[in-house]
């Protein structure tokens, strides 16, 4: 995989929060994600690594032409984006939480970390002592799972919610 080491777009007026996906398998939903981080101002950072090069057909398609709006920054792992971003809070998506994702006040600055699609969050990530709350966005007994573009949504909208939807018209 080919790590960028500066940022594509510039920042957003809009949501001052992180999203931080670990290890994405689905170029469709990275694509779907640096759509969704250009038109809420949200900042997107991908820890590596990744089953996909940047290139792949799938990804481009889905974000068609908003990569240049978006902020997206690429790390080589997760460490390599903890020690960038110096995050104060840290909020883990998982279908394991008790805490729901509407019952967070977000902040300036927090990060909303979603692990990869077949298995997300591994249970080091989990249960690592710099996670502030694990969080889990309702769903109907006996489902496994949301898609993962559509839960980074589901959270970025309620924390643009909560502050006012900056920026938007």
């Amino acid at each position: 995989m080919t790590v960028p080491d500066v940022r594509a777009g510039s920042p957003g007026a809009g949501l001052p929060l992180r999203v931080l996906v670990d290890q994405p398998e689905i170029p469709g939903n990275t694509g779907n994600m640096i759509r969704l981080a250009a038109v809420t101002g949200f900042e997107l950072h991908i820890a590596g690594p990744t089953l996909f090069e940047f290139s792949d057909a799938k990804l481009r398609r889905a974000g068609l032409d908003y990569h240049d709006l978006a902020v997206l920054t690429m790390h080589e792992n997760l460490e390599a984006a903890y020690a960038a971003l110096a995050p104060q809070r840290i909020f883990a998506f998982t279908g394991e939480a008790s805490t729901r994702h509407t019952a967070v006040t977000y902040q300036e600055g927090d990060v909303l970390l979603f692990g990869r699609e077949s298995t997300g969050l591994d249970d080091h990530v989990k249960n690592d002592p710099r996670v502030t709350d694990k969080v889990r966005i309702p769903m109907l007994p006996g489902r496994r799972s949301l898609n993962l573009a559509n839960s980074v949504s589901i959270a970025v909208y309620e924390a643009w919610r909560q502050h006012g939807f900056p920026g938007a018209v």
